[in-house]
């Protein structure tokens, strides 16, 4: 009789969910959201498939979203089957030109089509394109001695606006072409996905990470922060390590236009879902402006 009863409730969990999400789906309706998808939830097959559903699920309900993803432990494995040795300078890879060729052939190639799969197999439209597709990245070299690592300089996004348009959900390799013939770039994950955010004026942009958001001095994750504070931070030193890159590229996004950006845990089950469609959110949330509210249309 117990089990009974506790099955008979989650049915009415269930709707009493759904319509809790109701103010939510509302505000998210037509919107733009880019997802940086990466860490380790994409070397997980159950994970990688919840992502998907998610996806799917936010593209039924009205959203448009844009998937960019990363892929660096795919790169690192490939690199060592193929004995090229990795040269760093401060900390990071130079990239010379056999490196940047297995960069785009594990990014655009192998990566990339398997979440588009993931995507299809739950029943959404996906289609698979890097920054070289229409020159929708184009790309200067963002330090000489990195060799070919790419700073976003000109974005042509015109071609994910016609994809979403018609249903389909983009997912963007982060491989970007040059201002000279036959130049390739790699570009970081993060850096790509706020570039394509601003491009597009996008709602949201989600940064989907391996750490629970951005902490405060005492160690607790911040769950709404202004671009002041975030700022003051980085001087402060709380803010360090591989946090400043993503938060550096939050700020950027929304000096370009994106209304809100969240660094959050990929790792957390229906992360994506959590943040744009409850009252609880997840990770942290960076904005300069107020959430922006569907009105109420009167008949």
């Amino acid at each position: 009789m117990k089990k009974q009863t506790a099955t008979m409730q989650d049915p009415h969990a269930t709707a009493k969910t759904l319509s809790e999400a109701l103010p939510h789906l509302q505000r998210y309706s037509g919107a733009v959201v880019v997802v940086k998808f990466g860490g380790n939830a994409m070397g997980d097959d159950d994970a990688m498939a919840e992502f998907a559903r998610d996806i799917v699920l936010m593209r039924q309900v009205g959203v448009n979203p844009v998937v960019v993803h990363g892929g660096g432990p795919m790169i690192n494995e490939m690199l060592a089957k193929l004995g090229i040795k990795s040269e760093f300078v401060r900390g990071k890879r130079v990239t010379d030109k056999a490196t940047v060729e297995v960069v785009e052939m594990i990014l655009s190639g192998l990566v990339n089509k398997r979440i588009v799969q993931a995507i299809n197999d739950q029943g959404g439209r996906a289609v698979g394109i890097s920054g070289k597709d229409d020159d929708m990245m184009v790309c200067v070299a963002d330090d000489p001695e990195l060799g070919f690592v790419g700073t976003p300089v000109e974005m042509n996004v015109q071609v994910l606006r016609d994809l979403y348009a018609a249903g389909i959900i983009p997912v963007v390799a982060p491989v970007a072409t040059g201002m000279a013939d036959n130049e390739t770039f790699n570009v970081n994950g993060d850096t790509a996905a706020g570039a394509i955010a601003g491009a597009l004026q996008a709602d949201r942009l989600l940064l989907l990470t391996d750490v629970s958001g951005v902490k405060n001095a005492a160690g607790e994750v911040m769950t709404q922060i202004s671009p002041e504070e975030i700022r003051q931070m980085t001087a402060d030193g709380v803010i360090a390590g591989g946090m400043i890159p993503k938060t550096e590229t939050a700020l950027l996004a929304l000096e370009q236009g994106v209304r809100a950006v969240t660094i959050l845990d990929g790792r957390l089950p229906n992360a994506c879902l959590l943040e744009l469609f409850t009252d609880h959110g997840a990770g942290s949330q960076i904005r300069s402006t107020e959430p922006r509210v569907k009105p109420r249309i009167r008949r």
